[in-house]
């Protein structure tokens, strides 16, 4: 079942990008990101609940309290993410995003060494990431208006060209990738599904902030039509980390799950080419396939 199970990750989180663009690409909203938030935050809450009460998980205000770090650098490298995709193409943010593997990478061989078992295809596949990275930054900075102007006509959505634009997916990147590396010294010392938990229920509460915030404070309406790509994204953001955990819970195929699931991002610019209709040059092609390798190599090896 491992096979089925990493598939549906990988379309769940595809589909997460996907509707999670639909729901946020609006310019003139800018608490999109924040109801996102909302959206997702509700969901996880309602599968924690159900995962407490129904599966008999154990959660505590220790537990909570222990993952909130963890918790807290995944919950702002999302936010960050959502908040990214009103400037910029998802066929470009989602590489970006899914690059964090590769700084996980570096961040373990700096603090651990390069083991004797390290393969030094694992230290290309780092490579391609960050070239493909850099890459993707030279050709957005140097880009002719004219052309992306004319290339962008077909989405009917226009984006400035900005280096802020493509530092956030960057941001998201990093951020995610601490969240990783922390992660995995966190569940040395707690259970996976208690943790997982525990996460959401932060989500919970960070999305309940921001209803106060957004709702209360600024006022904002929630219009069904607009809200409903935005929790449509969190419906396949939940259901993916669900089939996520149990496709890495067959530690004797981890190897063949990885890669699958860290492909999702191969998905992401397919649906954005089909249902977005964005189009991009050949150069930035060039560099998301760079990147895409990168991740997949990383994947394969399970790093």
């Amino acid at each position: 079942m491992w096979f089925w199970f990493a598939v549906i990750a990988l379309l769940c989180w595809s589909g997460s990008d996907l509707f999670s663009k639909i729901g946020c690409q609006d310019a003139s909203d800018k608490y999109s990101h924040l109801k996102m938030v909302m959206a997702v935050g509700l969901v996880m809450g309602l599968h924690a609940a159900y995962e407490v009460f129904f599966q008999g998980v154990e959660i505590s205000w220790s537990i909570i309290l222990t993952y909130l770090p963890v918790s807290m650098l995944y919950i702002l490298s999302m936010a960050i993410g959502y908040l990214g995709l009103r400037y910029i193409e998802l066929s470009i943010s989602s590489p970006i995003c899914n690059s964090s593997g590769a700084i996980v990478a570096v961040l373990t061989l700096a603090t651990v060494g390069i083991g004797e078992d390290l393969p030094p295809v694992a230290l290309v596949a780092v490579a391609l990431v960050c070239i493909g990275v850099i890459g993707l930054g030279f050709v957005e900075a140097n880009e002719d208006e004219e052309l992306r102007a004319a290339r962008q006509d077909a989405s009917n959505h226009h984006y400035a060209k900005s280096w802020i634009a493509l530092a956030i997916p960057v941001v998201y990147c990093l951020l995610d990738a601490l969240g990783t590396f922390a992660d995995s010294r966190v569940l040395e010392v707690l259970d996976e599904d208690s943790a997982n938990v525990a996460y959401e229920l932060t989500f919970l509460m960070m999305g309940v902030l921001c209803a106060v915030y957004v709702l209360g404070v600024k006022k904002q309406k929630l219009i069904a039509g607009q809200e409903a790509p935005k929790y449509t994204g969190a419906v396949f953001e939940t259901i993916g980390q669900f089939f996520y955990i149990y496709a890495l819970a067959d530690s004797e195929h981890v190897a063949f799950a990885a890669p699958i699931i860290s492909s999702y991002c191969v998905a992401s610019v397919v649906w954005s080419r089909i249902f977005l209709k964005e189009k991009l040059s050949w150069k930035h092609y060039a560099a998301i396939v760079t990147v895409i390798a990168g991740v997949i190599i990383l994947g394969i090896l399970d790093i």
